[in-house]
């Protein structure tokens, strides 16, 4: 597996020399084939990216302001941060002359109960305010998943997933805060680790709660010429 290079969309001058070409292994001719930058910096989207294959030559997380508009909805908030995440990785990869012509990812995450917005949760009492909100009731994680090609072509999708908790009591509640697993997750969980316990109803993609929707960023991508099965190996 080829080595993925993160730097910081913030200060394209990082740009390394560590960054490889698009060759991946056993592919002949892999040197032409086009280059992937995911526009986050996020061990959940990278591994989701991994699962199917596509193995990105670049991480370029964006830093910017997550807060919320004044009556803004959960969906237009993840539309706009993802919009935005790619907008700064844009600016970044344009100026690095190994990254100038790759296909950008980004994607946002938001969970909400109503049109309340619930934070990535980075403090002990923020975390346990989500789980006791999400307690034996539905709530809605919506993800926007953009893409731009190097025709500077920009497509998008917005999935939404309806997810149910079941009533958690409270020592349900300390033994997962104890887990440290809540920390930077959007809603103060994880669906992929050990609050998938918890789950007593999916409806809709789990790889978009999780954080990336693959049918969807998949399809962008195909749409846009991008060769994504070239991981997959030869038929046998």
């Amino acid at each position: 597996m080829s080595a993925v290079t993160t730097q910081s969309a913030t200060e394209p001058t990082a740009a390394t020399d560590a960054v490889k070409g698009a060759a991946r292994p056993g592919l002949a001719g892999a040197a032409s084939l086009p280059k992937l930058v995911l526009a986050s910096a996020s061990p959940r989207r990278l591994a989701l990216l991994q699962q199917i294959g596509i193995e990105p030559d670049a991480l370029l997380p964006a830093d910017i302001d997550e807060t919320p508009r004044k009556s803004e909805s959960p969906r237009e908030l993840a539309r706009r941060l993802a919009r935005a995440k790619l907008e700064v990785a844009r600016d970044a990869a344009r100026r690095n002359d190994t990254l100038r012509d790759a296909y950008l990812i980004s994607a946002d995450t938001v969970v909400a109960v109503g049109r309340r917005v619930l934070p990535k949760a980075e403090r002990l009492d923020e975390a346990a305010d989500c789980l006791r909100l999400l307690s034996g009731r539905p709530h809605r994680v919506y993800t926007a998943v953009c893409i731009l090609s190097p025709k500077d072509r920009q497509r998008e999708r917005l999935v939404e997933a309806r997810v149910r908790f079941k009533r958690l009591s409270s020592r349900e509640i300390e033994g997962y805060l104890g887990s440290g697993e809540w920390r930077g997750k959007a809603g103060g969980y994880a669906i992929q680790g050990l609050a998938g316990a918890f789950v007593i109803k999916l409806v809709g993609s789990q790889s978009a709660v999780v954080g990336l929707p693959l049918y969807e960023t998949m399809s962008l991508l195909e749409g846009e010429g991008f060769p994504v099965r070239r991981g997959w190996g030869a038929p046998a």
